[in-house]
């Protein structure tokens, strides 16, 4: 057995220690196609779980010590394994631009950013499943209306189904975290695409939750005219907007601005 890593502050690693969790974790993972890439695996503990499953499973890890441990413990051979940092790498190169699922307990530094990766490239994604911080991950289900509700909420829904499935606490890590941990799991719609101008849609998404105390009418006002926006969204505020609403709302800016 290889020596257990270090857990490393800078790269928010919390190894999780039951593996019966780490088997439900697993159990999470929708079954949508054969290519599974794990993020972050550590030491391994959701990695020997996946391996049960009828997948073709490869592990992306930035943490040397992480590598060599399960290299030298025979968790996964060399061909399974991408050193590397998943935000920087193209999504193509991973399974020779196939399709795959993708998995972890990720980093709660990065988990944000994780998400809108995929979202980027949902093309490639047909499902998603792990564990983030549990603010996170009720973000990410939380429907319109909760006070939750927010940018990841309505990027993510716009093109995934999601479900909360279990709260994890913080003393099954090593270390433990400061919060708590949610599990979720989020399957690709049908239609992944928007029935609008998608560049627009994600403009208008997020400058109306960054300033989500504002009405719509005061922070879209830059979008267009006042006046015409008033008319359409009068004194709402962004978390009562669900997808459609703002699917619509951006069809709506977008036909005014070009009718002027």
């Amino acid at each position: 057995m290889g020596t257990p890593v270090r857990a490393k502050k800078n790269l928010g690693q919390h190894f999780l220690r039951s593996s019966a969790t780490a088997k439900d974790i697993a159990d999470t993972l929708p079954s949508v196609c054969e290519n599974c890439l794990e993020i972050g695996p550590g030491m391994g503990i959701l990695t020997n779980h996946l391996l049960d499953k009828n997948i073709n499973l490869k592990v992306i890890e930035i943490d040397g010590e992480s590598i060599d441990y399960l290299l030298i413990n025979q968790v996964i051979s060399s061909t399974q394994c991408i050193k590397g940092d998943f935000l920087k790498l193209p999504m193509k190169e991973f399974f020779g631009g196939k399709p795959f699922m993708v998995m972890g307990n990720f980093p709660y530094n990065i988990s944000s950013q994780i998400m809108f990766k995929v979202i980027e490239n949902r093309e490639y994604v047909p499902a998603l499943a792990g564990m983030f911080q549990r603010e996170v991950a009720r973000r990410i289900c939380s429907p319109a209306g909760s006070k939750e509700y927010g940018i990841l909420s309505v990027l993510v829904q716009a093109f995934y189904d999601t479900t909360y499935h279990f709260t994890v606490d913080e003393n099954e890590f090593n270390p433990p975290p400061k919060v708590k941990s949610g599990v979720i799991s989020m399957v690709r719609k049908e239609d992944f695409t928007l029935p609008c101008d998608e560049k627009l849609f994600f403009e208008i998404v997020k400058t109306s939750f960054n300033q989500r105390r504002k009405t719509l009418n005061n922070s879209l006002k830059k979008l267009l005219k006042e006046k015409k926006l008033e008319e359409k969204v009068g004194l709402l505020r962004p978390e009562q907007l669900t997808v459609h609403d703002f699917i619509e709302l951006t069809n709506y800016i977008g036909t005014t601005v070009e009718g002027g």
